[in-house]
């Protein structure tokens, strides 16, 4: 999946599916309005409409289904008819995993994706989503042939019609952003350390026509970053905190977004366990996020002043490291008494979020991060959890996870009952709670908010 080109067409056109293989996807109740003179020219002469029309009548998606229509060169594949009010109606998840189970193999492949017009944007990120970039496989590295993906959209319901240029502009835009964010997670820290990390900011930027503020290593204690240069300092490595700026004319609000991006983390001395440890190169996700986020945003028109804070360090072990106990003094000017040195993510976006709000004077500030092992119990794999200070961007933000196909559920959010979790005898507060059980996710969101 690695060498895959995507691309977004308003029509793909006629092929004979044995020279171009084709997954027609889309729920089942929808797949029965495509007319066959619409699929004739991409399934002829390998598939009948006899043939066609029995394969919708044997589909039963529970939650899925698929018939393959000829040999392994034409699939049809059902998504769920009917989603719960805390899904996407686009039935994203189910979009990906159907892609990656039933796309059939070639060299030049055919996606057509039925929905409505309001699910078009989630289907599309949920297919690129099945399109990772990385990869170090030897057998990959051997095949130069470029493959491409073409998709087409029919969509149905009341506002159907054809996809216009725009739209599919759009969509180019977010799946690009959402497969560098996906290749920037993947990539192991031996490659994507905070060096390369920044390079990727730089890049971005380049395409962009901005240039980053970069402060690093030394800098960072110097100007105040306790937080950011207390997690990073033991690293060959060092930390940095990056910030892409666009600030078009006749811009109303400013807007920041602070990415949590740990490289990787061991947990610091306080060391995580082996079966704990794998996997944490992903804790950059917030910052590659907000990177490929701001990347679609910008190259969309965004019209007010936005701002992509990224926050970077590797949170190693050596003999510079943070010691329980050490004491901080943050960006905000908040001392924090380190009692939990794998509570680390907390504390570079404290200085991040600090930094958007002094520095930048944001109206709004949103920060991203793999934050606590505690949202997966709170809230799943599939939601990602939201801590706010307003009802009104809560909601906000429970909608757009809905139809954009990035599930989002609201956390508590009551820092007169949780914030004594982080009381210290010698210091403004400690980093990790005193009680796991009391809502740990929502205590790490309020520390960075104090």
């Amino acid at each position: 999946m690695a060498n895959v080109g995507l691309q977004f067409q308003a029509s793909a056109g006629d092929a004979d599916p044995q020279s171009r293989p084709l997954l027609v996807l889309g729920q089942l109740h929808h797949l029965h309005r495509v007319p066959w003179s619409y699929v004739r020219g991409k399934l002829q002469p390998r598939v009948t409409e006899e043939l066609w029309q029995a394969a919708l009548s044997m589909l039963n998606p529970n939650p899925t289904d698929s018939c393959p229509l000829y040999l392994n060169c034409a699939t049809v594949a059902a998504l769920p008819s009917r989603v719960s009010r805390h899904n996407s109606p686009s039935a994203a998840h189910f979009v990906t995993r159907l892609v990656r189970t039933c796309l059939p193999p070639g060299t030049q492949r055919c996606i057509l994706m039925v929905c409505e017009r309001s699910d078009a944007f989630a289907s599309a990120c949920a297919l690129a989503r099945a399109f990772p970039l990385f990869t170090h496989r030897s057998g990959a590295a051997r095949r130069t042939e470029k493959k491409t993906v073409t998709v087409e959209f029919f969509l149905v319901g009341q506002d159907n019609g054809p996809v216009e240029v725009s739209t599919l502009q759009c969509l180019t835009n977010a799946t690009e952003g959402v497969r560098l964010a996906a290749r920037i997670v993947d990539t192991p820290c031996n490659e994507m350390n905070t060096d390369t990390f920044l390079e990727e900011i730089k890049k971005v930027g380049k395409d962009l026509g901005i240039t980053p503020t970069i402060i690093r290593d030394e800098q960072l204690k110097a100007r105040g970053f306790g937080g950011i240069y207390g997690v990073g300092k033991a690293a060959v490595h060092p930390p940095a905190l990056a910030v892409l700026s666009h600030t078009p004319e006749g811009a109303t609000q400013t807007i920041a977004w602070v990415g949590k991006g740990i490289v990787y983390d061991t947990g610091g001395l306080s060391i995580k366990g082996k079966t704990t440890m794998p996997g944490m190169k992903r804790d950059c996700g917030g910052a590659a996020a907000i990177l490929g986020a701001f990347r679609a945003a910008i190259k969309q028109g965004f019209k007010d002043n936005l701002h992509a804070v990224f926050c970077l360090a590797e949170n190693s072990v050596g003999p510079n490291a943070t010691r329980p106990d050490d004491i901080h003094l943050l960006y905000s000017g908040k001392t924090v008494e380190i009692n939990n040195t794998d509570a680390e993510g907390r504390l570079v976006l404290a200085d991040g979020v600090s930094y958007a709000s002094k520095d930048l004077g944001a109206d709004i500030i949103l920060d991203m991060a793999t934050l606590t092992g505690a949202q997966g119990i709170a809230t799943g794999k599939y939601h990602a959890a939201v801590l706010t200070n307003s009802a009104e961007w809560e909601a906000a933000c429970v909608k757009a996870g809905r139809r954009c196909g990035d599930l989002v559920h609201p956390l508590v959010y009551c820092p007169e009952l949780h914030f004594s979790e982080f009381t210290s005898a010698v210091a403004d507060m400690k980093n990790s709670v005193a009680d796991r059980d009391n809502s740990p996710s929502s205590c790490a969101g309020l520390f960075i908010a104090s």
